[in-house]
């Protein structure tokens, strides 16, 4: 495999796991910022990022010389042979990705590229991006290559470097080809094919993943009212080769940096095309009826009525292994409980109390215990697994309302049932 030189313009998420992974398969790799503070930090190997591996590949970057950190990308992509734009396309208020930031970066490099360097989008983008940053950069000898990342919070080293397949998509096919090889050494399966079609496939699979989710949910309640369990019922399911045993796990919703993102902005590419799809627009529906429906679980365990009573709240984050708060079910049920007079308390060992999208309505404390203490419920929103060996015997005794609602059938309810609680999961019968 030849290295090559690359750029990575953005250090978010999918930009430092895609430099840093990239650096640890040989190539030489510079990330580049708008934030010299953050640039800074990493050059220390200051990785602020929860992601297991994350900050060791970081500091072996460093250290074998293949991994740089510079504050803007200007100066950076003049020796580049490709560029990864790996900067935010966060939802807009019609719900289509906001791609400002792709655009701005793709004027401010354009006239610096080097003869054939490649043009990567790595950030999701919406079907014909390609094609538009094609007449922005506006020169013929810069190909500009779709590779979208499938990347899951709290495992995305395992994954970059594990991938179920690499998909790479251009109207050229030197420059996919060229984009394709930079993972040689992954040995994964790969699909080559046009620029619309690759960006088309992150959609479709991450709306493909929150309808089946939703669906599980909704067969969890239909379980609930017909007196079924879930639990057996998706590990029946799960033994089909054609459904599998992944995302059958009911919750409070799906959430995160990419699913409602993701389905809101297929949504209105649908629409943009007077395309109708009842289907997805389902799916969003049922999501947000999942959120009430724990809200309503709570109220019921805590006599109709939250006004005045407080509530314990394991977990935040939008789920267990990051520290990521972005459109987290956890915090919408958080919110919706407030709305419904509750005072809340959590714990969540992912946070360390500075985070910007805490809610003012929740108070933090340093242990479950706290949480628990004096409140009317404890309601498990987030499926850390130290959750499952504290002492429930003494939460128990902490607890005014000897009941637990886990949304995410997470505790083992014969532990709970001998601690002396009640506790009420999804679409599983009461414990």
């Amino acid at each position: 495999m030849f290295a090559r030189r690359i750029v990575v313009v953005g250090t978010g998420y999918v930009g430092l796991t895609t430099g840093a992974c990239l650096a640890s398969l040989g190539h030489r790799v510079v990330c580049s910022d708008l934030d010299a503070a953050k640039v800074a930090r990493l050059s220390e190997a200051d990785v602020r990022i929860r992601e297991p591996g994350l900050p060791e590949l970081v500091r072996e970057g460093l250290a074998a010389g293949r991994l740089e950190f510079v504050v803007g990308s200007a100066s950076a992509v003049r020796e580049a042979e490709v560029v990864f734009l790996c900067v935010p396309t966060p939802m807009g208020a019609d719900g289509s990705a906001d791609l400002a930031a792709v655009e701005a970066v793709t004027r401010e490099v354009r006239d610096l590229l080097p003869h054939g360097c490649v043009l990567v989008t790595k950030s999701t983008v919406p079907v014909g991006t390609a094609a538009r940053l094609r007449e922005l950069v506006d020169r013929p000898d810069i190909a500009v290559v779709s590779n979208p990342e499938f990347l899951r919070e709290g495992s995305a080293v395992h994954d970059f470097l594990n991938p179920d397949r690499i998909v790479v998509g251009s109207d050229t096919q030197d420059a996919a080809e060229r984009v394709a090889a930079l993972y040689a050494r992954l040995g994964a399966p790969t699909v080559l094919t046009d620029a619309a079609s690759a960006e088309m496939v992150k959609y479709a699979a991450n709306c493909f993943l929150a309808t089946k989710l939703s669906y599980v949910n909704a067969i969890a309640e239909l379980c609930e009212r017909l007196g079924a369990d879930i639990a057996d019922v998706t590990e029946g399911m799960g033994f089909d080769r054609r459904i599998g045993q992944s995302f059958l796990q009911p919750g409070p919703g799906w959430g995160g940096s990419c699913l409602p993102k993701d389905t809101a902005a297929l949504l209105q590419a649908a629409e943009s095309v007077d395309f109708d799809f009842p289907l997805l627009r389902a799916t969003i529906t049922s999501n947000e009826r999942q959120r009430e429906r724990m809200v309503d679980k709570v109220v019921e365990v805590c006599g109709g009525s939250l006004a005045g009573s407080r509530v314990g709240l394991l977990g935040l984050t939008f789920k267990a292994g990051t520290d990521d708060l972005r459109d987290s079910p956890a915090l919408r049920v958080a919110r919706l409980l407030a709305a419904r007079g509750a005072e809340l308390v959590a714990f969540d060992p992912g946070l360390r109390g500075d985070e910007r999208d805490l809610p003012e309505q929740v108070v933090l404390v340093d242990d479950a215990y706290q949480a628990a203490k004096g409140a009317a419920a404890l309601v498990l929103l987030t499926e850390w697994p130290e959750f499952r060996t504290l002492d429930w015997s003494r939460l128990a005794e902490l607890l005014d309302g000897p009941v637990v609602v886990d949304t995410r059938n997470h505790l083992d309810p014969d532990v709970l049932r001998r601690a002396g609680l009640t506790w009420r999961g999804v679409g599983r019968p009461t414990g």
